[in-house]
């Protein structure tokens, strides 16, 4: 039986997307595979609902926007009844492939309908769908706050048109509420709720206004006014705006009205007030803004536009011909759209949803089914969780790299992990402001931080002393970021380390070997990848590290990896990899992984292993039943430890490609302390997940 919740609201502009966001975040954790679906849409090629949310559900469900709608309102007006057996038939087509299905209900855009809540509560009932009521804190016209009465008021007159039409309700969440009022606001609307249903009882939960949420971007901003981009960096063209300065005044006046992530609306005439807002982007001491409007028919004179042309500034200029009461009107008028595409907001949505709406009890009320397998998204939902729990202090030595920049963003939003992020701190705060991300959180740190500089060289030098290693040599060394990282990690000033998305593997593991230092029980470091299939997560190693171990050494790497398996919840059932099968194979090859697993059984009786195996053998239980009946292992391997980084790198590599598994990693073992290497591809969903892993790995420790 598919599980299933409707989300709905009285009314639009409630930000029910952001509540939806939060509640497939919720399923996810909880279900290996939920779908989306949008049971009346203007026209699904151009929704953004679908398309930005549809890149946070299982790939592997194959669901595109055209998939998960089931009508149209041109579609519903012109014969309600056919319109509703459409969207049953479309919605049980997407059901009959997921565990669980959000349903999202239309966004009152169709000012025609003034019963769009009861067909919503109609299409919820047929579908067998509980609903989610979404209540707003704002009024409609103006966007004032509603007081507690004026909601309670409101939840008052809902729920009648849901109870008509026989639907079950589950729960309220008012959205949007005034933060100082959060309290009074659910009491009062729990209340009215309470009476409004006499015979069973809900729960009311109230997230806080969050001006993120409804910003408007610069993009926005720029259409509301015809505008074009004149200069500046487009990918800054998303960054959300938070007010609007009126630059009517002389530029003495103007500057103190600025503020962080504003606009400010300049006649194109005005030229010296243009050119004192540049300047003053380019000064520590004034906020950063996320945009500069110039309005008016007016051309910039030749000497203008040079001087433009060469200010090296990021911050997007954009040029419109309406004038300058018109374009302010515009701009002031334009209403932020909630976008699943909007990392910040997202990050901003999920946080407030995972601190003020108990999950447990929501996902208790839908009788979600236990999962049948293990998801890709349902795995890193699970690292972030764990991480979550215990947080820890995780090193970026790359704060010069905006994917770092931005993943630290998301960690710190969602309170996966306290980070430090080493670079100019002046610099690092600066290029934040310019990608409309809140580093605030983070501890920024120079590697020339005098303090810490003298005592990690003294350190370095005390440990390298048998190399010959003095004072001075190490202070030089330690302005490396790699080493002054790891110095972090060795004296516990931080938990972990991740590094290698602008630097090779070499330059992110030496410093280890040099100061971390392996384990007493382990003569070797070496590397795992998680590969999180369709269904299940199995662990790959060594993939990444040692090109040729022999068989002591790959013994260590089948026990290390057996290890980092139980970390992650993962049953080990070590199949330790060759071309042949049990006895049926002889040569150098075999022989040393036969040999590797004798030492294996030797050292950790209580492991299951079987080797050597072949990859089918070790996978397919039919392979297994002919070449190794009877074993523990064959069949059913959650650990594969392959025989050299030839063939464990190429494997993970096609696995990865071919059946489109997710490859987390490489993950290091080993090691005194967990240090983690990122490769220089690396996106930027894979920056998060290894910091959540260090993280674990640290909990661990």
């Amino acid at each position: 039986m598919t599980a299933s919740i409707y989300i709905t609201s009285s009314e639009g502009f409630s930000g029910k997307q952001a509540v939806a966001l939060g509640v497939l975040d919720t399923l996810t954790k909880h279900v290996g595979r939920v779908g989306l679906f949008r049971p009346i849409v203007e026209d699904p090629a151009s929704d953004d609902v679908l398309s930005h949310m549809l890149d946070r559900v299982d790939s592997s469900l194959g669901l595109t926007p055209e998939d998960c709608f089931g009508t149209t309102y041109d579609g519903v007006h012109d014969d309600a009844d056919a319109a509703l057996a459409k969207i049953i038939q479309r919605y049980d087509a997407i059901a009959r492939r997921c565990e669980a299905v959000v349903i999202i209900g239309s966004d009152f855009t169709d000012v025609g309908n003034p019963a769009e809540l009861g067909f919503n509560a109609r299409v919820a009932t047929n579908l067998g769908a509980p609903v989610l009521l979404v209540l707003s804190g704002r009024n409609q016209n103006d966007l004032t706050p509603r007081t507690a009465e004026e909601l309670a008021q409101v939840a008052g007159s809902t729920i009648p048109e849901l109870q008509d039409e026989h639907t079950k309700l589950i729960g309220v969440i008012v959205n949007r509420a005034e933060p100082d009022a959060l309290e009074e606001i659910r009491t009062e609307v729990d209340q009215a709720v309470t009476e409004a249903l006499t015979d069973q009882r809900v729960p009311v939960w109230a997230l806080p206004q969050n001006p993120i949420l409804i910003a408007p971007t610069v993009v926005e901003l720029a259409n509301a006014v015809d505008g074009s981009l004149y200069s500046g960096d487009e990918a800054l063209m998303s960054r959300e705006v938070l007010g609007v300065t009126v630059c009517g005044m002389s530029m003495e006046n103007v500057l103190p009205r600025t503020f962080e992530s504003g606009v400010a609306v300049v006649a194109s005439d005005r030229t010296e007030t243009l050119v004192a807002l540049l300047l003053a982007q380019q000064a520590d001491n004034f906020p950063s803004l996320a945009a500069i409007v110039v309005n008016g028919p007016f051309e910039f004179s030749d000497t203008i536009e040079t001087l433009l042309r060469g200010v090296d500034l990021n911050l997007p200029i954009v040029r419109t011909q309406y004038g300058t009461f018109e374009t302010s009107q515009r701009i002031v008028n334009t209403r932020g759209r909630f976008s699943a595409a909007n990392r910040r907001k997202v990050d901003a949505a999920l946080k407030d949803f995972a601190k003020y709406v108990d999950a447990e009890e929501l996902v208790g009320l839908l009788n979600v089914p236990e999962p049948s397998v293990v998801t890709p998204l349902m795995f890193e939902y699970t690292l972030l969780d764990r991480a979550r729990r215990d947080r820890k202090k995780i090193v970026l030595p790359e704060g010069d790299d905006d994917r770092i920049l931005i993943a630290a963003s998301t960690l710190l939003a969602r309170e996966v992990a306290d980070l430090v992020i080493l670079g100019d701190a002046d610099a690092i705060r600066r290029r934040a402001v310019e990608l409309g991300i809140n580093l605030d959180a983070a501890e920024i740190l120079s590697t020339k931080n005098p303090d810490l500089l003298d005592r990690f060289a003294e350190e370095y030098a005390r440990l390298r002393a048998h190399k010959g290693m003095t004072v001075e040599d190490a202070r030089l060394r330690m302005q490396d970021v790699s080493y002054f990282g790891t110095m972090m990690v060795h004296l516990g000033l931080a938990d972990g380390m991740v590094s290698g998305a602008a630097h090779t593997t070499a330059h992110t593991i030496k410093p280890s070997f040099e100061i971390v230092k392996t384990k007493p029980s382990v003569s070797i470091v070496s590397s795992v990848f998680l590969m999180s299939l369709a269904d299940r997560v199995l662990v790959y190693g060594d993939c990444a590290v040692n090109p040729s171990p022999n068989a002591e050494q790959l013994a260590d790497i089948a026990i290390s990896s057996a290890e980092t398996a139980k970390q992650f919840h993962i049953e080990p059932r070590v199949a330790m990899l060759s071309y042949s099968t049990g006895d049926s194979g002889s040569g150098a090859d075999v022989d040393k992984v036969r040999e590797a697993t004798q030492i294996v059984r030797g050292r950790a009786p209580e492991l299951a292993v079987e080797g050597p195996l072949q990859y089918d053998a070790a996978t397919d239980l039919a392979v297994a039943a002919k070449k190794m009946p009877g074993s523990q292992v064959a069949g059913r391997a959650s650990v594969f430890i392959f025989p050299d980084l030839n063939t464990g790198n190429n494997t993970y590599k096609a696995v990865q490609r071919s059946a489109g598994a997710v490859a987390i990693g490489p993950v290091l073992q080993g090691l005194n302390k967990p240090i983690n290497d990122l490769s220089r591809g690396a996106l930027i969903s894979d920056i998060i997940n290894t910091v959540a892993i260090t993280a674990i790995q640290a909990q661990a420790q």
